[in-house]
């Protein structure tokens, strides 16, 4: 393995000791190399943000894309990279444990996996299965790789704070470094689910525009991202700027 990644995968954990630390989400070479420039510690992928740039929609990229996707973001910098694996491109534990070896290839430092299948989360059995098949996936590696669990309770609907607290204090057991709700926005809620969750860290997602990192930090947040946003802040100016060229054309032969 390229000396280079055990470097990475050694800062990125220590990113994870203490402290509280930004992981912007660049979706091609280009974003992240401008934000490796601005002074970010680490990058992550988003499966949104590499869709949308092969002109398909959140969930509809493939395995052997995503993998794609990823060595080309390692490749980008010298920065950590933490991988959207989605639900690993498989439901069964074994499965997932394959993909997860594959994508470890990549030269990632960490890689998250969700819960959810469809418009529905796993069962609680076989959605800790599935983690302790990726836990087991990253240690036969022999690569340090961070494993990320998420519980995507929020995004279907379910607020109750105690739903996914439960399944990430399961994913946490199961072998999870990090835990990750996307989709919780009270800032009670959170500062309470890394109480609960400690000593594992919590990335928290920012999805409105009065959560700031300052709070979340304060709140005791180990990781802050973005998901698709910066994306999605991109493709609008580019349907904005294309418009108004698109607008030009009017009488033209």
């Amino acid at each position: 393995m390229n000396d280079s990644y055990i470097a990475r995968r050694a800062d990125f954990r220590a990113l994870h000791a203490s402290g509280c630390f930004i992981l912007p989400n660049p979706w091609d070479a280009g974003g992240a190399t401008r934000l490796a420039e601005l002074g970010f510690k680490a990058l992550a992928s988003s499966s949104s943000a590499a869709a949308l740039a092969l002109g398909k929609t959140d969930h509809l990229i493939t395995l052997e894309e995503v993998l794609a996707h990823l060595s080309m973001l390692v490749a980008a910098t010298d920065l950590p990279v933490n991988a959207d694996f989605e639900n690993g491109f498989a439901d069964a534990p074994e499965e997932v444990a394959t993909n997860v070896s594959r994508a470890i290839e990549t030269g990632i430092a960490g890689l998250s996996i969700e819960d959810q299948t469809g418009p529905t989360l796993y069962p609680i059995d076989l959605a800790v299965a599935r983690i302790a098949a990726a836990r087991a996936a990253i240690d036969a590696s022999g690569k340090d790789v961070i494993l990320v669990a998420r519980c995507e309770a929020y995004l279907l609907g379910e607020t109750d704070p105690a739903v996914a607290l439960a399944r990430l204090a399961a994913f946490a057991d199961a072998g999870a470094d990090c835990l990750f709700a996307p989709g919780i926005t009270n800032l009670g809620d959170i500062a309470a689910m890394v109480r609960a969750l400690a000593p594992k860290p919590v990335n928290v997602l920012i999805m409105k525009p009065e959560m700031t990192v300052a709070d979340l930090a304060n709140a005791g947040v180990r990781r802050v991202s973005v998901g698709g946003a910066l994306a999605g802040a991109a493709w609008r100016g580019f349907d904005r700027a294309a418009a108004a060229l698109a607008a030009q054309q009017v009488g033209l032969h």
